[in-house]
C-alpha cells in the first residue's frame, strides 16, 4: 500500500515546506508515500465559495485512482488520539489495496462530489488550523502513528 497526501494549492510558508519535507522523508522509511500539489485556482475573487469548492472539486476528482481509498481530512471526521490513529493505519495497512489517499481541500472545504466519492473523513482536532498548518501536523501524525506501530521512542504514553 501507498499512501499519498493531496493538497490544494502549494505550501508558502519556507519553514512548514521544511518541516512538511523532513516528516515526509521520515514516513518514507516506512512505507511508501508522496505528497500531490493540485494548483491553486486563478481569478478566485471572480468566484464564489460555491464555484471555487466545484472547481477544487473537479481537479481532485481527476487526481484520484479507482481503487483509491480517500480520506479527506475534515472538520466534522472522525477524532483519534494518535495511539488511535496508528491502528487504523495498520488496518487500512493490512487491506487498502493500492493507495490511501489523504485529502486537505481549499479554504472553501470539498464539494459534495469530492464528499460523494470520500471512503472516510478524519478530523484532526476540533479547532480549527489554517490550511498551511493541517498539513504539518498530519505528516506529523502519520508520521507518529508508524513510530508507534513499530513501538520506538518518538511517542510517549
Amino acid at each position: 500500500m501507498r499512501a499519498t497526501l493531496l493538497l490544494v494549492g502549494k505550501t508558502v510558508n519556507k519553514h512548514f515546506v521544511e518541516l512538511i519535507d523532513e516528516y515526509a522523508g521520515r514516513v518514507k522509511h516506512y512505507m511508501g508515500f508522496d505528497i500531490t500539489v493540485i494548483p491553486e485556482l486563478k481569478n478566485t475573487k471572480s468566484l464564489s465559495a460555491e464555484q471555487q469548492k466545484q472547481q477544487e472539486g473537479e481537479l481532485i476528482l481527476k487526481q484520484l485512482q479507482t481503487g483509491d481509498h480517500v480520506v479527506l481530512l475534515d472538520e466534522h471526521g472522525k477524532e483519534w488520539r494518535s495511539v488511535e490513529f496508528s491502528r487504523w493505519m495498520e488496518q487500512k495497512m493490512q487491506t487498502v489495496g493500492k493507495r490511501l489517499v489523504f485529502i486537505i481541500g481549499g479554504p472553501y472545504g470539498f464539494s459534495p462530489e469530492v464528499y460523494a466519492r470520500a471512503n472516510e473523513k478524519l478530523s484532526l482536532s476540533k479547532m480549527t488550523f489554517s490550511h498551511q498548518m493541517v498539513r504539518l501536523i498530519f505528516v506529523e501524525q502519520l508520521y507518529r502513528a508508524m513510530t508507534i506501530m513499530r513501538g520506538e521512542p518518538y511517542h510517549h504514553e
